[in-house]
């Protein structure tokens, strides 16, 4: 973004289209899937595609189904699906869902089920 002489910031219409899509309250913890986002971002969609595939990670399973949704919003809006790129990729927390575990004596220790808001942006090269 670019100050003008009128002070308003522009925001560069010349830059790529980036789509973006969001899987909001994943039930998975957030450090789990910030291994498998960090592997993707930078590469092409079709190359992200693949490695998600073969990901042994169960972090993989969403990550692959909001980049799905962030490449059917580029398609929707007659982008380029061959020079689409992975932008930017962000793994934000959920609410903690607490719970106990009964244990000995009378006792019970908490449990902290953590969740995700999992982030996929895409944008295309420019050619």
């Amino acid at each position: 973004m670019k100050k003008t002489d009128t002070g308003k910031t522009d925001t560069g219409t010349t830059e790529a289209a980036i789509y973006t899509a969001s899987h909001r309250h994943c039930r998975i913890a957030p450090r789990k899937v910030r291994l498998v986002t960090d592997m993707i971002r930078g590469l092409d969609v079709a190359t992200a595609m693949t490695r998600l595939d073969f990901s042994p990670r169960r972090g993989a399973v969403f990550v692959k189904v909001v980049l799905k949704s962030a490449i059917a919003n580029a398609e929707e809006r007659d982008a380029d699906v061959g020079s689409l790129f992975i932008h930017e990729t962000k793994v934000d927390e959920g609410p903690i869902i607490k719970r106990f575990q009964p244990k000995d004596r009378g006792r019970s220790h908490p449990i902290k089920k953590r969740t995700s808001h999992i982030h996929v942006t895409v944008a295309e090269r420019k050619s």
